[in-house]
């Protein structure tokens, strides 16, 4: 059994099965639908996100917060009071300021556990991009890796994770502040589709446009044919949000290509809030980002 254990968020959009396979501990993040708070869980058992995309569409209006020192602290003390260190593998500190967070919080640990190792890795990622970031190096845990090989394997890694998204309803950027309002209203009526991709210091930007959807699914195959590494033997993740489709299109055009470890998840409430219904994102393993 290794000494140290791995933390990550709830906004790694990790299904609880690939969770337990790469041995991870997951805080859950906030959201606010509503007006009723809600923690987003990666079994949804506060709410699904089926029921959550469903608001949406409704209308319903919602925000997200970041996890709480408070948080981090009964989190990590029982942890630490076993005589384990802690490895966390944050949110992406260009879209959220989780990272700083965890950062303080461990500094405020080390002076209760001096005896102790907390170290904090900015995953510059979000949804299964940070999820598959944190399930790689939760695997090199569970093979034996020592803490110091898991976190020089994380900081090399972190680079390295490529994204690359599209969303369907551009409003959901422009409340967001990521698209003026003409730009969206345009772009709806015009059948633009935006291509994002997370840059290297994790924040999201608009890459190009497509005019419809299927291309902008093939977009996000193009991208991984020019950047993956490893197609055969590479691990896959996409996530989408309430689209098994168009999620299922991407997935076959991936397996034409000879993808064989391919995993599926859902986008969040925490980053389905920001992105919106309909949003397909792809992560993989590549150079350069």
């Amino acid at each position: 059994m290794q000494d140290y254990l791995i933390f990550t968020e709830s906004t790694g959009d990790l299904t609880p099965a690939l969770i337990q396979e790469a041995g991870l501990e997951v805080l859950p993040m906030n959201f606010m639908l509503d007006g009723v708070s809600y923690r987003d869980w990666p079994d949804g058992r506060e709410m699904n996100s089926h029921d959550f995309y469903e608001k949406l569409r409704a209308g319903s209006s919602c925000t997200t917060s970041q996890v709480a020192l408070a948080d981090y602290e009964a989190a990590f003390t029982p942890v630490l009071e076993k005589g384990l260190d802690i490895l966390y593998l944050s949110f992406s500190s260009g879209l959220s300021g989780t990272y700083q967070a965890s950062c303080v919080a461990a500094e405020m640990l080390k002076e209760r556990f001096p005896e102790r190792r907390i170290a904090c890795v900015d995953s510059r990622q979000a949804s299964m991009g940070e999820g598959l970031f944190a399930y790689l190096v939760g695997c090199r845990r569970m093979q034996g890796a020592s803490f110091e090989k898991a976190l020089e394997y994380a900081q090399s890694l972190a680079p390295r994770v490529c994204a690359w998204f599209t969303v369907d309803d551009l409003m959901f950027l422009k409340r967001g502040g990521r698209l003026s309002g003409a730009a969206a209203m345009a772009g709806t009526l015009l059948g633009i589709k935006p291509i994002l991709h997370v840059d290297d210091e994790g924040h999201l930007v608009a890459m190009e446009k497509v005019r419809g959807r299927r291309a902008s699914l093939d977009a996000l195959v193009k991208h991984f044919q020019a950047t993956a590494k490893n197609i055969p033997g590479g691990t896959v993740f996409i996530s989408h949000g309430d689209c098994a489709e168009d999620c299922a299109y991407v997935m076959d055009k991936l397996r034409a290509l000879g993808v064989t470890d391919l995993h599926q998840g859902n986008i969040g409430p925490v980053i389905g809030a920001h992105s919106g219904p309909g949003t397909v994102a792809l992560f993989w393993v590549g150079s350069p980002r």
